[in-house]
């Protein structure tokens, strides 16, 4: 019998998105197999203080899962830190985790698909993560998987294991020696143009992300994302209440999966699919991430 993998929420004070994620939740079918982890962060203004608690309020009462477990913190850490303790916290009694966010839909067969990649990948140390999201990519033409691997991995709805979680380096020791080498520079923005730029923001005090270190850890090890073809995932939060995600979401705007299937066709063969990553290539390039960057700037001049 498949182990089913806990989920955990992370969430601030986006109360009507954080609806929207735990009702979407509370369709898939191993919802009440499922223990439910919702760590909610510290208001960080005065100003932020009464949505915390109408968010708190509303957690107490989420019910469809086997568990429900509340980590309410009493700081404000931010999402880095947040994400980093949360996950540690769930490991010292798992071997899995499922992460959302509180912006985050699903489809009803979220979690059998991120169940099954963890069941099928869990002894496969070169598999490294599962994403529950995915562009829009299109269909390969030669094959028929349901998902395929990338270099790269993503942190809207993903799941990993303790094994691979506790061996990242969250104070990146050996920056100073990659920031001096060309070549590993170069080959770290095979996994998008965005890489190297966040790294340095990470390192310099301008970002704290957690996410950033995650991939460079991958890209260090040479581990591998399983991606859904068709996304389990579709981000709700791209406006002036996100703290991390604004502006346009056109680039990002993904093709549902709206089959509803709970068995999937994975991938025997654990390497980089070329044709998914030539297009997610595409995707995170400099002229799709310039593009985007536009049509931000003509929302804000819309408002």
């Amino acid at each position: 019998m498949m182990t089913v993998a806990p989920i955990l929420l992370f969430t601030y004070k986006r109360l009507d998105t954080l609806k929207m994620t735990v009702e979407a939740l509370k369709l898939n079918t191993l919802a009440i197999e499922s223990e439910l982890f919702i760590f909610s962060d510290a208001a960080k203004t005065v100003k932020d203080k009464f949505v915390v608690e109408e968010v708190r309020k509303y957690i107490h009462s989420v019910k469809g899962f086997k568990r429900v477990e509340i980590v309410e913190s009493l700081e404000n850490k931010g999402l880095a830190t947040s994400i980093i303790t949360g996950v540690n916290y769930v490991f010292e009694k798992f071997d899995s985790v499922i992460v959302l966010e509180d912006d985050l839909g699903t489809t009803p067969n979220f979690l059998s698909y991120m169940n099954l990649c963890l069941h099928t990948y869990g002894i496969e140390n070169k598999v490294f993560s599962i994403s529950g999201y995915s562009f829009d990519l299109g269909q390969s033409s030669y094959n028929d998987d349901d998902a395929y691997f990338l270099s790269r991995g993503w942190s809207w709805g993903w799941a990993t294991w303790k094994n691979r979680w506790v061996e990242v380096d969250w104070k990146v020791k050996d920056y100073d020696r990659f920031k001096r080498d060309f070549f590993a520079k170069r080959s770290f923005s095979r996994g998008g143009s965005d890489l190297n730029k966040m790294l340095h923001e990470q390192m310099t005090g301008k970002l704290d992300s957690w996410a950033i270190r995650w991939f460079y850890h991958q890209f260090k090890i040479g581990g591998l994302t399983v991606y859904p073809v068709n996304s389990k995932v579709f981000n709700n939060g791209f406006d002036e209440f996100a703290t991390h995600t604004n502006g346009s979401n056109k680039r990002y705007l993904p093709n549902m999966d709206t089959e509803n299937k709970s068995s999937f066709k994975l991938p025997q063969t654990i390497d980089i699919d070329l044709f998914y990553q030539k297009r997610f290539a595409n995707k995170m390039g400099v002229i799709s991430r310039l593009i985007s960057r536009i049509e931000t700037t003509f929302l804000k001049i819309l408002k």
